[in-house]
């Protein structure tokens, strides 16, 4: 994206502010942060996006042609025809044309750690530890972890994500290294009961184990709940069905509704769980969600795929959000029924899961799985798609007054898309073009509360250069010491230097 010869640029920090109702849930290592964390403070008070196109995402799926979109500070002053609008004194003026500005897709489900497993998880079912008594993160320090959250963020951020949910047992060791990139945040610490070893063979819990780990989670609301100015907020993580008790379950949604926090479990996500449930509880996994009260409309429930008519009506009358995560549902051979849950009820979001962080990846697996199990080839259609990621994944998330669509007042959450590339011409149908055929690649800039995160495809808010060197040095190292601990458990990869098996 090119900056007009004319642009006069004044730099200061952005400001940021949470929203109303919607906004409830509204540290790569500490090297990289401190390298580049200063980048943050550096953003014009007001930037002019001129002569482009618009996708506002608003209720009436506006397209503007030619059209202007000003930032003032962390918010979207105006929007208008090109030639309505004149420059004003300051403004940093950019050039759009041949471009795109969409609103910032929100990931409602990923755990950015986990690009760790890249290669090697996606082609075993789930649940999977291939075997092993332990995974790679069994070898890797604090800050090792938090590169591979690091390096998660930076393919957020390349994929055009403003806002994502991180969810696991270990956000603190990490949360300083993803604060620094300046993604809208949920962070989300897990809570679980069941006794360690226990899970695959019986309905073990542990109450001391639940408290312990339910303070943790609370302990991690008070340090990071409305932090960076309220660009960092928290929600409540119960692991899943199987791995919490009853007790832990109810206690997990009081405490975020004490805190007024969205909360989260995986739910229905394999036919393992599906049947762990139904020996211990005698009911499905959500119908024994719901007959402890869990079920509601703050729950964002993940990946749905093994579900009975009657969890479907079950989860659309508490008007839960559903996580789509479209692409790990294809990789695990799943599809959940997306058409029937937004019948019933449920407003559907996406997310990316494990070992990719590309949500327009995610998009488009999306709408082709849908295509495929509705057997129709127009339902859905990709503007439907794009509101699944980005209205309704900014709604999921407790944003829904500030983002998920480009309308004055709004924070200034948004990508821009170079739609002259090969394979987006000719640009007629913007948003079916990107969706369609749409790649990371394609994507310009970034920017979040009026702070650029990227701009010509260089991310600034973190030294991406030195994350992917020290993830690819720690992931081969890992999965090495792993395979080598463990001689007798069978593994069919050959791993870069080693001899086969």
């Amino acid at each position: 994206m090119a900056t007009s010869a004319r642009t006069r640029s004044s730099r200061t920090s952005g400001s940021s502010a949470t929203g109303q109702r919607d906004d409830r849930c509204s540290g790569a290592s500490r090297r990289t942060a401190a390298a580049v964390g200063a980048v943050l403070d550096f953003a014009a008070m007001r930037t002019a996006i001129r002569n482009t196109t618009i996708v506002t995402c608003d209720a009436g799926r506006t397209v503007h042609h030619d059209a202007t979109l000003v930032v003032e500070d962390d918010r979207i002053a105006a929007i208008d025809l090109t030639n309505r609008m004149a420059d004003q004194p300051g403004t940093d003026v950019i050039d759009g044309r041949g471009e795109a500005v969409f609103p910032g897709l929100s990931n409602c489900h990923t755990h950015l750690h986990l690009t760790h497993s890249r290669g090697i998880q996606e082609d075993f079912d789930f649940p999977s530890t291939l075997r092993f008594p332990s995974t790679v993160a069994a070898f890797m320090t604090h800050e090792e972890l938090g590169v591979f959250a690091a390096l998660g963020a930076v393919e957020a951020i390349r994929s055009g994500t403003t806002a994502l949910i991180e969810i696991g047992f270990d956000v603190p060791a990490y949360a300083k290294a993803i604060v620094a990139s300046g993604l809208r945040l949920v962070l989300a610490q897990s809570c679980s009961d069941v006794v360690a070893d226990a899970v695959a063979t019986s309905a073990m819990f542990s109450p001391a184990r639940g408290d312990a780990s339910l303070q943790r989670v609370a302990d991690f609301v008070e340090r990071w709940h409305g932090a960076e100015g309220g660009r960092i907020t928290c929600c409540v993580a119960a692991h899943a069905p199987e791995a919490c008790s009853p007790e832990l379950l109810r206690a997990a949604r009081t405490l975020a509704e004490s805190r007024r926090l969205r909360y989260t479990i995986h739910l229905n996500q394999s036919r393992w769980e599906v049947e762990q449930i139904m020996l211990r509880r005698g009911v499905r996994p959500t119908e024994y969600l719901a007959r402890i009260d869990f079920l509601g409309p703050d729950l964002i429930a993940a990946h749905c795929r093994f579900m009975a008519p009657s969890e479907v009506a079950l989860l659309g009358r508490s008007r839960a959000f559903v996580s789509h995560n479209a692409a790990m549902a294809a990789r695990r051979a799943a599809a959940p029924p997306i058409q029937a849950l937004a019948a019933a009820g449920c407003t559907i979001a996406m997310g990316s899961d494990n070992m990719a962080e590309d949500m327009v990846e995610v998009m488009r697996t999306g709408l082709f799985m849908e295509r495929v199990a509705r057997q129709d080839a127009q339902s859905p259609q990709p503007e439907d798609v794009l509101e699944w990621a980005a209205g309704n994944g900014a709604r999921a998330l407790g944003h829904g007054e500030i983002a998920g669509s480009l309308e004055v007042g709004k924070k200034a959450d948004f990508f821009v898309v170079d739609v002259r590339r090969p394979n987006l011409v000719p640009a007629v149908r913007i948003v079916s073009g990107f969706v369609h055929n749409g790649q990371a690649g394609d994507i310009e800039a970034v920017m979040v509360d009026g702070r650029w995160l990227m701009r010509e495809r260089k991310v600034l808010t973190l030294d991406e250069q030195d994350i992917v060197a020290r993830a690819e040095t720690i992931g081969q190292r890992v999965w090495r010491q792993l395979v080598e601990k463990y001689p007798d458990v069978p593994f069919r990869i050959r791993l870069p230097g080693r001899p086969p098996a």
